[in-house]
């Protein structure tokens, strides 16, 4: 309840503020309008754009991250970090990305950043956000492959609920057709595909035997494949007809989670049994973590993340039909991933210190904790278990298919890729490296990728800042509320990136003597050294308009 209270009180009031500043003007067309091609820029319905973008946004990162840290540093640290990076951080960043781009004719940060900072960053700034993107498709990818193969109490859930997405992406799809070649009013296509989706979830398990058996034979790696062939179809066909209704089924699925959460959290009688606090000095006691930088950049998403401005400048800014609705859909959306992430600690709470699901995966954890709330109101275990995982999976495709899009206009925008075929090829460039990645790593690889994937996306949102502030500056702001953020966030994930490049400079005395090196030692130094210097030339290039006194005198066009 305090989180809640805390979430709506800063959107009323710190929100609102952030607002005033920009001066949010519902009299200027949106890129949506001006630039419709019923393709890419469609304007949305504020109901329905909420639910795409809030479904694109979440995925698994605030209920992975925050369970992890949970799991390492106690729920205490973790839910403190959560609550005030968004409100101060998360909220204020998606909520300027989200208006800079509109202002900038739906222009991506990187776009942005070559109008306003002189030199090559936007080009270091693309580089980074595309390898960002990278690692969220690898992420997130094989944390569903290992969502389709899970076992719960010796009973194989992964294949009904690997059936029930493909169900409910058919749904999404026929809505898609209904709701703009049809004409079929939104709240008629609520009221008939909201259940369909709930009994795609009862449907699943029961699907004749042959379908779960074949489910059940494909491999982690395999559904890996088939889930990159997935990104590949869904980001380059028209977003009406998948990206849209799919999002805006996947919002109300989190809605749902969110309202099951918060009647089991706080009606359920759950004891917190798990230690508000498990560190020891600054290291953690469950694996020797030290608290900070890797509580934030752990924790991720459910905070503050530079993915949501790769959203906000790629498709949502495409889709918004007033600058108005930039509060609700920017700094709104941040903290509803804020109530997600509490809501993902509050699995762990309840857990006792030794207990054998501490041990399960993430995602497990958080299945276990909503099929118990189900429990309450006489949901048995074999429909709120797939129910959940479900529900955790609708949260990824999102995410997967929206980062493939933003990987592929990035790519095109540093190569100069034209049309549909410049397009396709730069979506399968995109996935190619994924692809690679994940059929190299052993299993869950995600566990590999995590580390470098929150502290890239954390670092991301610190650039983003600095070009927003860069942008404020240059139309007679002084952006307090920008820079700062950004300058805690900078210094973060700078810390975390030498600390986990470390362990690969140290065994370059075994890389010389032949020894065996583990290969996430191997690809944790690589690609962070490869971060560190692209974070490191947008810096250099990108904080000299900071220093500079701005010029009110010729402000731009696109000005606050």
């Amino acid at each position: 309840m305090v989180s809640i209270a805390v979430f709506a009180v800063a959107y009323a009031v710190y929100g609102r503020f952030i607002a005033r500043q920009i001066g949010l003007n519902d009299s200027c067309k949106t890129p949506a309008h001006e630039l419709n091609d019923g393709t890419d820029f469609v304007p949305a319905k504020a109901s329905l754009l909420l639910g795409q973008h809030f479904s694109a946004i979440v995925a698994a990162a605030p209920i992975v991250g925050p369970i992890l840290a949970g799991v390492l540093f106690g729920w205490l640290p973790a839910i403190l970090w959560v609550i005030i990076g968004a409100v101060f951080i998360g909220g204020v960043h998606d909520m300027l990305a989200l208006t800079a781009s509109v202002r900038h004719k739906a222009a991506s940060v990187g776009q942005i950043a070559r109008r306003y900072i002189p030199g090559k960053m936007y080009i270091f700034f693309l580089l980074f956000i595309w390898i960002a993107l990278l690692y969220v498709i690898i992420a997130f990818t094989d944390i569903t492959a290992q969502t389709f193969r899970t076992v719960a109490q010796d009973t194989a859930f992964g294949p009904a609920v690997a059936a029930s997405s493909i169900l409910y992406l058919g749904l999404a799809v026929v809505m898609g057709v209904l709701l703009y070649r049809f004409k079929l009013k939104l709240w008629i296509l609520t009221v008939i595909f909201l259940p369909l989706v709930l009994l795609t979830v009862w449907l699943g398990p029961r699907l004749p035997a042959p379908v779960l058996t074949f489910l059940a034979g494909v491999s982690a790696k395999q559904w890996d494949i088939y889930l990159l062939i997935y990104c590949l179809i869904a980001s380059i066909i028209p977003m009406w007809l998948l990206l849209q209704p799919r999002g805006y089924l996947g919002g109300w699925m989190l809605y749902l989670t969110i309202i099951i959460g918060l009647m089991g959290s706080l009606f359920g009688g759950f004891k917190i049994q798990y230690p508000a606090w498990n560190v020891s000095g600054l290291h953690s006691l469950s694996g020797g973590k030290l608290l900070f930088p890797f509580l934030f950049i752990t924790i991720a998403c459910g905070a503050c993340s530079g993915f949501h401005a790769i959203v906000c400048s790629g498709t949502t800014s495409r889709q918004l039909n007033k600058e108005s609705d930039a509060r609700p859909i920017g700094y709104g959306a941040m903290l509803m991933e804020g109530l997600v992430a509490v809501l993902a600690l509050a699995t762990v709470m309840m857990l006792p210190i030794g207990s054998k699901e501490l041990a399960t995966d993430p995602n497990l954890i958080y299945a276990q904790g909503l099929a118990k709330y189900l429990g309450l109101v006489g949901i048995g275990f074999k429909v709120a278990f797939p129910f959940a995982l479900l529900a955790f999976s609708t949260f990824v495709y999102d995410t997967l298919d929206v980062s493939t899009r933003l990987a592929r206009y990035i790519l095109q925008e540093l190569t100069g890729l034209k049309g549909f075929l410049g397009g396709l090829i730069a979506t399968l460039a995109s996935l190619g490296v994924p692809l690679i990645f994940l059929l190299l790593t052993k299993e869950k690889a995600y566990l590999v990728a995590w580390p470098i994937f929150g502290t890239s996306n954390q670092m991301l949102a610190s650039l983003t800042l600095l070009v927003i502030s860069v942008w404020l500056i240059r139309c007679g702001k002084i952006p307090i509320y920008t820079i700062v953020p950004m300058i805690f966030m900078l210094v973060t994930t700078v810390t975390a990136l030498v600390l986990q490049i470390k362990p690969f400079v140290l065994s370059f005395g075994d890389i010389a003597r032949g020894a065996a090196v583990k290969p996430e030692v191997i690809t944790s130094g690589v690609c962070g050294i490869v971060l560190l210097v692209l974070c490191a030339l947008s810096i250099l290039t990108g904080a000299k308009p900071l220093l500079v006194r701005p010029d009110t005198q010729r402000r731009v066009q696109s000005s606050p």
